[in-house]
């Protein structure tokens, strides 16, 4: 074995690697303790930089250029096209708001957090327990050995006494360890609740209940049980299948025009029968309720119309206003004017209107309405026609029936008892009708042999009368109307005569056989039933075409005129030139006299104004001038006053029927004198009518 030194070689001082921090190195030498920096010669050096091969080489402007990205909480999976249905608008609407949460999981757990107020209630409560289960053992335990120490004690005395008093303590002493050994149960604490105070009582007192009884008769009632199986199914439907082939067989016989009406009369029937069942037994009910439901919503004109009266009337100069009550329209009559007004002879709310169009050019379908006062939102009686109606009249003594005459020159009657839309009675070209518009029809009394009779008068100049003889309509030409001073003759000798266009007419109150005509050409003529080519006498009254002639329901030789010439006139039928002349500055559409005075009278006109006169009070202008239409385009075409109430009903082109209340002023009555009574009756309204019309004749004496 070599010696160790001539093995190892000798040992060389030791350095340490030089530690690289920051940009340059420090050595410490060991031998002096000095820090050299070596980073110089490093940095100097050039250093080659590893680039990945597909980078991209970017110009400087492109690395200056920013990039920014929000980051949204948006869900992508959102559907962003979700359509709900407005019942509002009643169309389907896009959703703008839609819920951008996308829950990835979910757990429900029964863990509990230490450090919640519910985990620190529970490990006291454990606490408790184990704590009172521990010390009950203990004193238990105590309780023994003392017990033991008592009985060593009390033997030598116990030896003595005897063996009776050992056995009572003994069991004394078992008994009381068993009832500590036993852990007594914590009571549980009542956690209280911090949103809910329902300890907190208060008693209250109760008022004395009250037992209010009446005795009444129970209604009616009927038990009724059925059972419904397979058979009676399938003989109601071999009912049905054998009904369906008698009516086929009945058509087979019917004529082609019979089997068109037979069809449109099963359908009405089958309709309504599958109505009956359903409707019949309430509708009575029904429109009751529906009537005290309307008076509960318009219970404020209610009111108004049976008890509010205009005090500011006691301050104005012998002038009224008229109060606006209730609008009548329905959507079914849209678009179509008012081109009739009847108030029912029996029932005083009841009015019928009728519905067309003046306009040739837009001529379209026509509708019959029946309105009550008593429920104004909607018609009591609904009828549609294909032509236009453009007048109408009710029967004084039977008040269900209806004549109305259409644009086409067809003349209706409508039964009011029943139930379908199709008229009882009517004419056509085959029977005879008016080859023009019918402007106005009237009941007459029934003729000798009972017959319903009405009269009409149409723009061919022709004045018909109809009766109605074994439910048929048949006509009869009482007049025809000539222009006077018309008559040419022609090459072949024959005479030649002008046809004057009738638009409106009135039958006398008293005189039977005596009617007056107003015509388009402006001229009224006095005509009788009995002569059918010649005229009692001719009125130069108009300018225009006469709208409206009417007698005056008290003085039995005044009429009334309106024309689409701006004038209303006042006539004695045995004077040839008017009484009385109001100029309206717009053409009349209607008037109509009062029925509770002889001198009261309206008017309206196109301008939409309504005009009431009272001639006792101002013989020379209306005492009333009011707009009645929202819209000045609106034009007011009719006028009727309520038989009993003291209002009126204007209708206008656009379907709507307003009813207005008379102010005090334009119902004055007589006043009272001291020591004499108010005379009234037809008498005192003609003897005041006559005052007025003497002052005029004498005037036009003595000119």
């Amino acid at each position: 074995v070599l010696p160790a030194s001539s093995k190892m070689p000798p040992k060389q001082p030791l350095r340490r690697q030089s530690v690289s921090v920051g940009r340059g190195t420090r050595k410490r030498d060991e031998d002096s303790g000095t820090e050299v920096a070596e980073g110089a010669d490093e940095w100097a050096q050039s250093k080659a930089t590893v680039r990945p091969p597909d980078q991209l080489e970017l110009t400087d402007a492109e690395l200056k250029e920013e990039f920014t990205r929000i980051l949204t909480a948006n869900n992508p999976h959102a559907p962003q096209n979700i359509v709900r249905y407005s019942f509002k608008e009643g169309t389907y609407k896009l959703i703008g708001f839609v819920d951008q949460l996308a829950v990835h999981f979910s757990q429900v757990g029964n863990l509990i957090p230490k450090d919640s107020d519910e985990g620190r209630r529970q490990r006291y409560r454990n606490n408790l327990v184990t704590v009172s289960y521990q010390g009950s053992e203990e004193s238990a335990k105590l309780v023994i050995s003392e017990a033991e120490v008592v009985e060593e004690e009390d033997e030598p005395k116990e030896a003595e006494a005897g063996s009776q008093t050992d056995l009572p303590a003994a069991e004394a002493a078992e008994k009381v360890a068993e009832e500590l050994m036993t852990p007594k149960q914590p009571k549980e604490r009542k956690l209280t609740n911090k949103f809910n105070f329902s300890e907190r009582a208060s008693q209250t007192f109760n008022n004395p209940l009250r037992d209010r009884e009446c005795q009444m008769e129970p209604p009616p009632r009927t038990n009724f049980s059925a059972t419904a199986n397979q058979w009676e199914i399938y003989d109601a439907y071999v009912e049905e299948l054998e009904k369906q082939e008698k009516t086929k067989e009945k058509e087979k016989a019917k004529t082609p025009v019979a089997k068109k009406m037979g069809k449109m009369a099963m359908r009405k029937m089958t309709s309504m029968e599958s109505q009956s069942d359903d409707i019949t037994k309430v509708t009575q009910a029904a429109k009751i309720v529906e009537r005290m439901v309307n008076q509960n919503t318009y219970d404020d004109v209610a009111q108004d119309f049976k008890y509010y009266e205009d005090a500011a009337d006691e301050y104005r100069d012998q002038e009224g206003t008229l109060l606006p009550l209730w609008k009548f329209q329905n959507d079914k009559a849209k678009r179509l004017a008012v081109t009739a007004l009847c108030w029912n002879p029996k029932y005083n709310d009841l009015f019928a209107v009728g519905h067309g169009s003046y306009d040739f050019m837009k001529q379209s379908r026509g509708m019959l309405l029946l309105y009550s006062m008593k429920n104004p939102s909607f018609p009591e009686y609904i009828f549609s026609s294909e032509s236009g109606i453009m007048c109408l009249d009710m029967h004084v003594d039977h008040p269900y029936l209806v004549v109305v005459g259409h644009y086409d020159g067809n003349v209706a009657i409508y039964n009011l008892k029943k139930p379908h839309s199709q008229p009882s009675f009517r004419s056509s070209a085959k029977s005879g009708k008016h080859t023009d518009p019918v402007w106005q029809v009237k009941w007459q009394k029934d003729d000798m042999d009972n017959n319903l009779n009405f009269f009409s008068v149409s723009s061919d100049g022709r004045i018909v009368s109809w009766t109605l003889v074994k439910s048929e309509l048949v006509h009869t030409d009482v007049i025809k109307l000539k222009v006077e001073g018309s008559t040419t003759e022609s090459l072949e000798g024959l005479q030649l005569y002008t046809v004057g266009c009738g638009t409106a007419f009135d039958f006398h109150k008293e005189i039977d056989y005596m009617f007056l005509v107003g015509t388009e050409e402006g001229k009224i003529y006095k005509c009788s039933k009995s002569y059918s080519s010649q005229f009692l006498d001719t009125y130069d009254a108009h300018n225009m075409a006469v709208d409206a002639v009417s007698w005056n329901p008290y003085h039995t030789k005044v009429f009334m005129s309106c024309s689409s010439d701006w004038t209303v006139k006042i006539w004695d039928h045995t004077i040839k030139t008017p009484m009385f002349i109001y100029d309206l500055n717009s053409a009349v559409g209607d008037v109509a006299w009062a029925p509770y005075s002889s001198t009261v009278f309206a008017a309206v006109t196109t301008n939409g104004k309504t005009h009431v006169f009272d001639l006792s009070i101002n013989k020379y202008e209306a005492i009333c001038n009011q707009p009645v239409v929202a819209k000045k385009k609106n034009k007011i075409t009719h006028v009727q006053f309520n038989p009993i109430h003291p209002i009126i009903i204007v209708g206008d082109d656009r379907g709507h029927v307003t009813c207005l209340k008379l102010s005090p002023n334009l119902r004055k009555m007589p006043k009272e004198k001291k020591g004499q009574e108010v005379q009234k009756g037809p008498a005192v309204e003609i003897a005041k009518l006559d005052k007025l019309l003497n002052l005029v004749r004498e005037v036009k004496t003595k000119i």
